[in-house]
């Protein structure tokens, strides 16, 4: 399960009842926004915040305008993604930049937030916008946490500074002079962590903000925490005042109280996510898209951003023209996957693809990712000609296919049956002037 799947599935519920109705009454909706509220909570959002939402979405859906429209839950849905975006933080909230470089990010958070591992992902995402980011290692009680440090920022490909256990203050000074030589326009520093907020933690993080005054102080929050994330957001703001959160592991499975309080609480804003292990899987957070996937709605705005990334304007004009003309092979289901895979995966595609719903997470399931080799052998198996026009797969090449590729007759179907589906689905795209991937 993903980040918001489990509300995403219960307010998606709690609305399809509303759709079955014509006009709505003011106690059908109040009993609407009961479930909703109920569904907040065990989301483990603050409570809080979860009232005020179900107060402020109430009073603005029973209304007269709303209780009189030929499409009610239409207008219920449109004001409860409203709220939800608001709730988020309404728009993007961009680093800040300065105006003369270099510019000091001062990363902190507690131990096991994900805090050096989002030092290297930053520091990747600048590099991708053709910056020369440097990371500062001055988390210098941890354990190996310079070392890890180091390890992140080769694997990003970006400069590392370190000076082993000497005063934090120093080190950063040391690491200002290193990148006016170096042309570093960016300074990421990897503060100490704690496994709790301690006061000489708080003091240590103080000094280096007061002595060095960051662009952007941005604590990392852990999201498969929950409400418990939130606290320590509020804790660090409260002497920190911090710029922005970094929202880690919003991959893994939880339930997504922590992107729907933190702002609400702390007044500041989520500025950027972690939304996978490897490291360019680090993006901007926008709240209206998140809203979107919540509500059922996709994303199609970031997978157009995620295709650009990953796939050229040739590459998709040829895609369209093949959808277009019925002339998708087996050739061309490879590349599609492997393309994909670079986006971060079918299941994470077919989820921003809106009006797909319950479609796309059985697609999804349909195919185990892990198995690309297999497919890959299945499809290498095949003759020119049958990978071209699959529909002439006899029983007796299909066992032949199985024999080559090491594989069973069934796993030959399975995959049929998978290009099929796809090609299905992608054919919902034809006649657009231009496909997500």
């Amino acid at each position: 399960m993903s980040l918001f799947e489990g509300l995403s599935q219960k307010i998606n519920h709690i609305f399809s009842k509303l759709k079955n109705r014509g006009r709505l009454t003011e106690l059908e909706i109040k009993q609407a926004m009961r479930e909703v509220r109920i569904a907040l909570l065990e989301a483990d959002v603050n409570i809080n915040v979860a009232r005020d939402f179900i107060k402020n979405v109430t009073e603005k859906a029973i209304g007269q305008d709303i209780l009189q429209s030929l499409t009610p839950a239409q207008q219920v849905i449109k004001i409860v993604n409203e709220e939800l975006t608001s709730l988020m933080g309404s728009k993007l909230s961009k680093l800040a930049i300065s105006p003369k470089p270099p510019t000091i990010y001062m990363v902190c958070g507690l131990q096991g937030a994900g805090k050096t591992t989002a030092c290297g992902k930053l520091g990747f995402y600048l590099k991708k916008q053709g910056k020369k980011p440097m990371l500062v290692a001055c988390d210098i009680y941890r354990p190996a946490a310079i070392n890890q440090l180091g390890i992140v920022a080769e694997k990003a490909g970006v400069d590392f500074f370190e000076m082993g256990q000497k005063p934090p203050l120093k080190i950063i000074k040391n690491a200002l002079s290193a990148a006016e030589k170096n042309l570093n326009d960016y300074i990421i520093i990897d503060t100490a962590g704690r496994l709790q907020i301690d006061e000489p933690l708080m003091k240590e993080l103080e000094e280096i903000a007061k002595s060095y005054n960051p662009h952007e102080i941005l604590l990392t929050v852990d999201a498969m925490t929950g409400q418990e994330a939130v606290n320590v957001a509020d804790s660090f703001n409260k002497r920190l005042q911090i710029s922005g959160v970094i929202l880690t592991k919003l991959d893994g499975d939880t339930r997504g109280g922590a992107a729907l309080s933190v702002k609400a609480v702390t007044g500041k804003p989520i500025k950027m996510c972690s939304i996978g292990e490897k490291t360019g899987d680090f993006e901007p957070f926008y709240p209206d898209r998140m809203a979107g996937r919540i509500l059922g709605m996709g994303d199609v705005l970031t997978l157009i951003d995620k295709a650009a990334e990953n796939i050229t304007e040739e590459q998709a004009r040829k895609y369209q023209k093949k959808f277009e003309e019925n002339s998708f092979t087996l050739d061309d289901y490879l590349e599609q996957f492997e393309s994909m895979k670079k986006m971060g995966g079918i299941s994470q595609v077919l989820s921003m693809i809106p009006g797909l719903g319950a479609k796309a997470k059985i697609a999804a399931n349909s195919v185990d990712e892990k198995k690309i080799g297999k497919i890959k052998a299945i499809i290498q198996s095949m003759t020119k000609e049958e990978r071209m026009r699959p529909q002439i797969l006899s029983a007796s090449r299909k066992r032949r296919i199985a024999a080559g590729s090491a594989t069973q007759v069934q796993d030959v179907n399975q995959l049929l049956n998978q290009y099929e589906q796809t090609n299905k689905m992608m054919k919902q795209f034809k006649g657009k002037k231009r496909f997500p991937f």
